[in-house]
């Protein structure tokens, strides 16, 4: 009776873990992100195997999209090559990729005029705030939630992202 009572609280106890929220940790296993694009005119990110798109994505910019970033509170996203190098799973913004912004010429460019270089630059989920206009973040890179957790699982640290105009 003692063993059945138990399996019983064990078949239970798994059941009401399945039907938990789902997890935003996915995994990947198609082939390897070598690079990441992202086309500021267009709004769009694209996940590169080498020459081959294997996903496209639709983002939001800084709220002052236009021209690279310079200074910290600009609006600005960056332009330039520059790397994935942390993950935050804990993001403000549900999940978020680091971007290896500012660089030593962002860093330099920025001291030769007094000013900070800013820094904190991710790839990032929508956040949970209501979003009222195209382009709101302080100079991040922004997909919805659910597509940052495809991002997220398919980028590795490391992954250069070159940020186009």
């Amino acid at each position: 009776m003692r063993l059945i009572r138990l399996v019983l609280m064990v078949v239970l106890a798994f059941g009401l873990v399945a039907c938990g929220k789902p997890s935003k940790f996915k995994s990947y296993n198609g082939p390897e992100v070598t690079s990441v694009q992202v086309h500021k005119a267009d709004r769009k990110m694209y996940l590169l195997h080498h020459d081959k798109v294997l996903k496209k994505y639709d983002v939001a910019l800084g709220f002052a999209p236009q021209g690279h970033k310079q200074f910290e509170g600009d609006g600005k996203t960056p332009e330039g090559t520059y790397f994935i190098n942390r993950r935050n799973p804990n993001s403000e913004f549900h999940l978020s990729l680091g971007i290896s912004y500012p660089n030593a010429a962002d860093r330099e460019f920025a001291e030769l005029n007094g000013k900070s270089p800013g820094g904190d630059i991710f790839i990032h989920g929508w956040s949970r705030r209501p979003i009222r206009q195209r382009d709101w973040t302080a100079g991040c890179i922004a997909v919805k939630d659910r597509e940052i957790e495809t991002v997220y699982a398919m980028i590795r640290d490391g992954t250069p992202i070159h940020i186009l105009p």
